[in-house]
């Protein structure tokens, strides 16, 4: 059976100096369809990497990267702008919110340009802000602003919803947040660490 997503012998080099550092030294995982992963180690050791190469934002060095039968490492640069608008939703470490934009401006902006996009407004209520839809960036905790990252990822009703410490700036009690965009409730998201979170949309 054909997975979702696949890492093949997937390498990933930087050069500092004489140095060569392996980001990702011959990655091999999968993931089945409506499957979700967190992926877990310290500092330094390649998630973000590895998020990047999948989300379509860097290459790999060797190896293949395959996503719903397509091997997305040898895509052509538009065909990764297309990837990247159509598939993939990325919740950023550091929320990359649009800081003169409303948070419901900053989610219709991300669902504009989407083929099936969810509701904008519905989508962060859904997410606790319902109170908070022309509250700009900085009118907001970082907990909220995490949550409009959130509601902005899901909006786009991606294939893949790629998530870099998608809980680093919520309390416990929001980590439920995150159940909104799987099928079943995730009954055990990670306490804020350096965890990563990928996660296939139905």
């Amino acid at each position: 059976m054909d997975h979702f997503v696949e890492f093949e012998d997937v390498c990933k080099y930087y050069q500092t100096g004489s140095v060569k550092i392996a980001a990702a030294d011959h990655m091999n995982f999968y993931v089945d369809k409506g499957e979700f992963c967190i992926i877990v180690g310290p500092s330094g050791a390649g998630k973000t990497t590895l998020l990047n190469i999948l989300g379509g934002m860097d290459s790999c060095d060797e190896g293949h990267v395959w996503l719903d039968g397509r091997d997305v490492s040898r895509f052509s640069e538009k065909a990764l702008t297309t990837y990247r608008r159509y598939d993939v939703g990325f919740v950023f470490q550091f929320y990359n919110l649009v800081q003169n934009l409303t948070a419901l401006e900053n989610v219709e902006l991300a669902s504009e340009i989407c083929r099936d996009p969810l509701d904008p407004a519905q989508t962060l209520t859904s997410v606790g802000l319902g109170e908070r839809l022309n509250n700009f960036p900085a009118q907001l905790s970082g907990g909220e602003q995490q949550r409009v990252s959130i509601a902005r990822a899901l909006a786009k009703n991606p294939k893949l919803l790629l998530c870099d410490e998608p809980t680093g700036a919520l309390d416990y009690k929001q980590h439920h947040i995150l159940s909104l965009s799987a099928k079943q409730p995730l009954h055990s998201i990670p306490r804020p660490g350096p965890h990563k979170l990928l996660l296939h949309i139905y």
